[in-house]
């Protein structure tokens, strides 16, 4: 990974942003910029100097892993040694403002800082300068999400064999993260969905205790970490031959998907993208039933920016990766979601997900 280009680029923004220095708690963002894995850490990056504080524990892994930082071993919390640090070195480096990643920091760690920072170094709020950088994914990053999707859309091959009447949706669930296991998969992205007859009328109707009907939709929802990347699909099956209506519902969700799918290119807002899916709902008679949003930027987090939804104005740009997964959701009846990533390109997207979306019929 570039870390020391995103370094360049993160001191850039800190400029244009008039701060002076910006304390990064929010792991996954530590990791973009420095490479360090650790479950407790903080950032400190000014224009002269890039930081990572973190304890003992973590001495060895984060001297192999961190890239363009200075490692500080500390036995305070991490947050009290980087305000520390602020207070022992703001006025040779002229540090009068610092940046706090305020959706990521705790009431109680924020009150710790302040305790610790002089009266003289002003704390701010700062947008989300990084996330907004890793919403574009260079070259290695695409690379580590095409496989991330390759292996996770290999677990649909193991649900098929496993959604039979009488099966528990969790014993459906745990083989898929058993095999994702075997395969290398690093965790699951997020917990698997397994929602079978009335329940796959839940949007997120994680696996349960549930056995699989004799008859109905089965919404299969999951995703693998692979070197820290997550991913993300979603197919619907149906156990039986489905009546009209379920076909009915079945054929207007993929049709809104694939409409979703063709409105991506750069320069086109997330917004219109996810007109595109309701349109088609709606004109299919589902619309009232499509509760969510139409996706959501994946990469190190299952959920980044942009969030594809209803007047969201962001704008597509090559290389943002995104999930594509309207939904229909008729309560006692079932519900449908087909979900694809896609990686915007130069003249339109690339759909990841090799899976078919025709209707599985078990």
């Amino acid at each position: 990974m570039n870390h020391a280009g995103r370094q360049c680029r993160l001191k850039t923004v800190l400029e244009q942003n008039r701060l002076d220095a910006l304390l990064v708690s929010h792991l996954p963002n530590i990791r973009y910029i420095s490479g360090f894995t650790g479950s407790a850490g903080v950032l400190l990056a000014t224009e002269s100097a890039i930081l990572l504080f973190t304890d003992g524990r973590y001495k060895e892994q984060a001297r192999t892993e961190v890239v363009g930082a200075r490692v500080v071993i500390g036995r305070k919390s991490a947050l009290t040694a980087a305000g520390e640090w602020l207070n022992a070195h703001r006025k040779k480096l002229g540090i009068r403002v610092a940046g706090i990643e305020a959706q990521h920091l705790r009431v109680a760690e924020r009150d710790q800082l302040r305790k610790v920072l002089r009266s003289n170094l002003r704390l701010r709020e700062a947008p989300p300068l990084i996330e907004r950088m890793r919403m574009v994914k260079d070259d290695e990053e695409i690379d580590n999400l095409r496989c991330a999707v390759r292996l996770g859309a290999s677990l649909f091959d193991v649900a098929l064999k496993m959604i039979r009447p009488g099966t528990k949706e969790i014993e459906v669930a745990a083989e898929m993260e058993y095999e994702a296991r075997k395969a290398g998969g690093e965790g699951m992205s997020f917990e698997t969905i397994v929602a079978a007859g009335p329940r796959s009328a839940l949007p997120h109707g994680r696996a349960s205790n549930a056995a699989i009907p004799a008859a109905g939709f089965v919404v299969c929802d999951f995703g693998i970490i692979l070197a820290g990347y997550c991913s993300d699909m979603t197919r619907t099956v149906h156990v039986s031959k489905p009546n009209a209506d379920a076909e009915k519902m079945y054929d207007a969700v993929r049709e809104a998907q694939q409409a979703a799918i063709d409105r991506v290119r750069p320069g086109v807002s997330v917004g219109e993208v996810d007109h595109a899916a309701r349109k088609v709902l709606t004109a299919r008679g589902f619309g009232k039933y499509f509760t969510h949003s139409t996706g959501h930027g994946v990469g190190l987090e299952i959920h980044e920016p942009p969030r594809v939804a209803r007047g969201q104005p962001d704008l597509l740009r090559s290389g943002m990766v995104i999930t594509i997964e309207p939904g229909a959701y008729v309560s006692g009846g079932g519900g449908v979601r087909i979900e694809d990533m896609v990686v915007v390109t130069e003249g339109g997207c690339e759909v990841l997900t090799p899976t078919s979306k025709e209707l599985v019929i078990l």
